[in-house]
């Protein structure tokens, strides 16, 4: 995969080097002296492009056109916006990441500037402060759409409704999918007969709603 980042401050230089690390083809823009001169000591010259961060002659010595994804995280909110816009209208780049750095400024990283992700700090901090508060024991792995959809686990508790019926049993809805259960250090493929046994670790895939459904099949209640 091919990455072209624009900003080569501390956000673009850690991202670079962890999507180097994952052997993709990453490539790095940035305008300001200072910065330039700390990124050259933390990844390779040939990989740093100096110059105006939409100047077409800079981005396509960055190899723009061969791009799979880029992701715009310069400290400019105006800035990131222009580049998702040139990158999909003049070089049609099939992904486009943003930061967010005002959550003012939210409102405008839409499809309208040709933002596929908008990375707002502020949002995900609410998000995740509303889920660990809401979640108990439940705990999410990863997201997936977006965050539509989670990975989570949960450990079944001695007395859960859950104990004792099979998967088909508990008449899932379709956007909850069973994908593993941990018992005693032993994976279990889960099949529509298999029944769940107190202390079971369950590894679900679900959105918001299949969560909370979850949760009361897992856990117990007090009165």
């Amino acid at each position: 995969m091919y990455v072209v980042i624009i900003g080569g401050g501390r956000t673009g230089t850690q991202l670079a080097r962890l999507l180097l690390k994952q052997n993709y083809e990453v490539h790095v823009v940035e305008s300001r002296k200072d910065v330039l001169s700390r990124l050259h000591h933390e990844i390779a010259t040939e990989l740093i492009h100096e110059g105006n961060e939409i100047d077409p002659f800079v981005l396509e010595l960055a190899g723009i056109h061969h791009a799979d994804v880029i992701a715009a995280v310069t400290p400019n909110d105006e800035l990131n916006l222009v580049f998702c816009y040139i990158a999909r209208a003049r070089y049609n780049v099939p992904r486009t990441i943003a930061r967010v750095n005002n959550p003012r400024n939210a409102w405008l990283f839409t499809d309208t500037f040709n933002v596929d992700v908008a990375v707002n700090p502020s949002e995900i901090m609410s998000q995740l402060i509303g889920e660990e508060m809401s979640m108990g024991d439940m705990m999410i792995l990863a997201k997936l759409r977006r965050g539509n959809t989670s990975l989570v686990v949960e450990r079944i508790a001695q007395g859960a409704e859950s104990v004792g019926q099979s998967i088909i049993e508990l008449n899932l809805p379709e956007n909850c999918i069973i994908a593993a259960i941990i018992r005693d250090t032993m994976v279990v493929m889960p099949r529509g007969i298999t029944r769940f046994e107190a202390n079971d670790e369950v590894y679900a895939i679900t959105d918001t709603q299949g969560v909370e459904l979850l949760k009361n099949l897992f856990s117990t209640t007090t009165a």
